[in-house]
């Protein structure tokens, strides 16, 4: 009877011991594949979700704070800026190591300032095409040297390291939004011997100071992070990231993605796509509410509202649709007066919408809650201003272009279910005002290749904060970012001087005002049609822990945990085929 106590006292402990030993692995997915991991180079979400948790820029968001509210990451405290607002000062911790890489010679690496100056430099490379130069073009003092003849040796007075863990950044005007360009991924620290080592090629040899690292990697398939073991941020008390690794599935199919995670092999499922909300949501509510079997078996839904707005972009420079005459401004509002934002909240957002009215989303900074828009829908009023201009129907029953010309829109889109879904809702909206329209379905990244170089006539997008200030949603009409997130190619002097204007302030009465301007700007001369800010379906599993959406961070993957003795006894209790 002794021996049989100790072989089960024995094997108690190996089960427990094998519990404890069982690695802690989150289960996550991205909507669609990366392209690379150069922190300089990347701006799709796939990549940029990936960036954050690899690389380490110098300053963060709180994850618990709302408001939103930066703190220090890789500095020992938020960095000094003098009275005149254009010398700021960052002083980094010591002790901060690169993961481990052959270009490091097989000895630890430090991160120093010296590699921040480095990792900004690299913005100005001309080889790099960086979508993020805007940052910091022709904001650094002395940056035109980088932008004329770009070179990593050139000393320039607006970007020094002025000791082993000092930096110093000069600005030529004061940037109140600097803080924020530095929290994002493509700030994140690069060391030059893996950029120098790997070339081209870095944005395969991903090598950062963040919470993990990159282990297996199936492009656009599935990609494992595994946490850095050294890394040097704590979260209550606790050393980050809290779990082992995560396991990233790459799902671009709505229905795979959502039957995904009803069957367990994810852990959570953030904006629920339109198409597939009946799947998870109670049709007979009101109000957003899980169906029962869901709430059951202990899932939570979290309505979150995103910062982000979708619009449709129309091309001011297009022969057919673009320009800034009467005639091409009425072709535009009619079409911004054809469009139901309300149908478009209520059946296919699901209601899970607001209707923009500026191309801010509340809670970003210089939002204004009482501002609207003067363009609403109006099909008498669009079809009078079309009339009016002489876009007049043929005997077909479609308009022609004022000369008598058959008049023919274009419109890329994608070639996914929700993209079928929106293609029908702008055919109904040009077909209600008679005009004609054909769609081009095409991958997302192809048309934005297309457009940035002024290839496209129409195309619905949306976008998502980099930071949480109008700054970041007002920048995509700006005159200079043309050929850049500015797709519309919008070029308006009015518009632009307010820009420039409203860039130098703080968020105040002052730049508000600015903003209203700007945006009542965009009404009149319509190269966007304004959409809605989406409130994201976000579903968790009851075995999650810590989970808590950021307003502006892509993942929360360092801060989340899990209960594997939860998450094994649903996996028994699962049903079985």
């Amino acid at each position: 009877m002794i021996r049989v106590r100790k072989i089960a006292a024995i094997l108690l402990l190996a089960a427990c011991t094998a519990a404890a030993a069982q690695p802690k692995v989150l289960r996550a997915l991205l909507s669609t594949g990366e392209t690379g991991l150069d922190p300089a180079v990347a701006s799709d979400l796939a990549s940029l979700s990936l960036l954050e948790n690899l690389f380490d820029p110098m300053l963060r968001y709180d994850y618990q704070a709302r408001p939103v509210k930066l703190r220090p990451n890789t500095l020992v405290k938020m960095p000094s800026v003098d009275a005149a607002g254009t010398t700021w000062t960052f002083r980094l911790k010591p002790g901060m190591h690169f993961t481990p890489d052959p270009a490091f010679g097989g000895k630890p690496r430090e991160v120093t300032a010296a590699d921040y100056v480095y990792t900004i430099k690299r913005l100005y490379d001309p080889a790099l095409k960086s979508p993020w130069l805007f940052l910091f073009e022709g904001k650094l003092l002395g940056d035109d040297v980088l932008a004329k003849n770009f070179n990593h040796a050139a000393d320039i007075p607006g970007l020094k390291a002025t000791g082993r863990y000092t930096l110093q950044l000069r600005l030529r005007a004061p940037d109140p939004a600097l803080p924020f360009y530095l929290a994002l991924p493509a700030t994140g620290v690069v060391a030059r011997e893996v950029a120098e080592q790997y070339g081209a090629q870095m944005g395969n040899h991903p090598v950062g100071s963040g919470p993990f690292r990159i282990g297996e990697w199936k492009r656009s398939d599935k990609i494992t992070l595994l946490a850095n073991p050294d890394y040097h941020q704590r979260w209550e008390g606790k050393k980050l990231p809290l779990v082992d690794r995560v396991e990233v599935k790459i799902m671009e199919e709505y229905q795979s993605r959502v039957l995904g995670y009803l069957n367990g092999e994810f852990d959570y499922i953030e904006q629920v796509p339109e198409s597939m909300r009946d799947l998870v949501l109670d049709p007979a509510s009101q109000q957003p509410r899980l169906k029962r079997e869901l709430a059951r078996r202990g899932m939570v839904l979290d309505p979150f509202p995103v910062l982000q707005t979708y619009y449709m972009w129309m091309n001011m420079e297009d022969p057919v649709i673009g320009g800034y005459t009467p005639a091409k401004v009425a072709l535009r509002r009619a079409i911004a007066l054809a469009y139901d934002g309300a149908q478009d909240v209520a059946l296919l957002k699901k209601g899970l919408a607001i209707q923009a009215q500026s191309p801010l989303p509340p809670n970003v900074l210089g939002y204004d809650p009482a501002y609207r828009s003067p363009v609403a829908h109006d099909l008498a009023l669009a079809r009078a201003l079309l009339d009016r201009h002489g876009y007049r129907q043929g005997r077909d029953g479609y308009r022609t272009l004022p000369d008598g010309r058959p008049l023919l829109l274009t419109m890329h889109s994608e070639p996914t279910m929700v993209g079928r879904l929106r293609d029908e809702l702008w055919r109904k909206t040009f077909e209600s005002i008679h005009l004609r329209v054909v769609f081009k379905t095409d991958k997302k990244t192809e048309i934005i290749k297309a457009s940035r170089l002024g290839k496209v006539m129409m195309f619905e997008t949306n976008w998502v904060a980099d930071f949480p200030d109008g700054d970041n949603f007002y920048q995509l009409l700006y005159g200079g970012n043309v050929g850049r997130a500015n797709y519309a190619r919008f070029n308006l002097p009015a518009y632009n001087v307010r820009y420039e204007q409203a860039r130098t302030m703080s968020d105040s009465p002052a730049r508000t005002k600015l903003y209203n301007e700007m945006a009542d700007l965009l009404h009149a001369y319509n190269p966007w049609v304004l959409l809605t800010h989406p409130i994201s379906a976000d579903i968790r599993q009851p075995w999650l822990k810590n989970y808590k959406r950021h307003p502006v961070e892509f993942t929360n993957w360092r801060y989340l945990d899990l209960d594997l003795s939860a998450r094994d006894g649903a996996a028994k209790m699962a049903p079985r085929e």
